[in-house]
């Protein structure tokens, strides 16, 4: 029996990503969302005790498009979700895929040591994780 090589959520995840203070405007986020090419940022702690948010397109367009609120009066901190799971980046992806289909998750910061070192997604996963274990085989 051969034994499965195990994918890391490292081996997989984004390392480029922005960050953004809670404080901004919905627009300002969406600024910044097109100049990085991605569906979401990392909403920075605002202290050492608090905890990181996430701000998805999604959340966007369901709370300030569908609702026909203007972006420039939304406070990212209105509609983030916070606290966010977050995964090592040492979890083997299998794990993490079941982790996303029980918390119903798109895509989880990656922390070591308290710090975002990344982003991983279901995209992630299954294009660089599934393809790289049937290119090795």
């Amino acid at each position: 029996m051969n034994e499965r090589q195990i994918i890391r959520v490292r081996d997989v995840m984004k390392t480029r990503f922005d960050m953004v203070d809670g404080m901004i405007t919905v627009a300002d986020a969406i600024g910044t969302m097109k100049h990085v090419d991605t569906k979401s940022l990392i909403v920075n702690k605002r202290h050492e005790n608090d905890e990181y948010g996430m701000l998805l397109i999604a959340d966007v367009a369901r709370q300030v498009l569908a609702k026909d609120r203007a972006p420039e009066r939304v406070n990212v901190y209105e509609i983030m979700t916070k606290p966010v799971i977050s995964v090592s980046p040492d979890m083997n992806i299998r794990y993490c895929a079941r982790l996303f289909s029980q918390f119903h998750l798109s895509r989880a910061p990656v922390l070591e040591n308290g710090k975002v070192i990344g982003i991983v997604s279901l995209t992630d996963m299954v294009l660089r994780g599934i393809c790289a274990h049937n290119h090795d085989s």
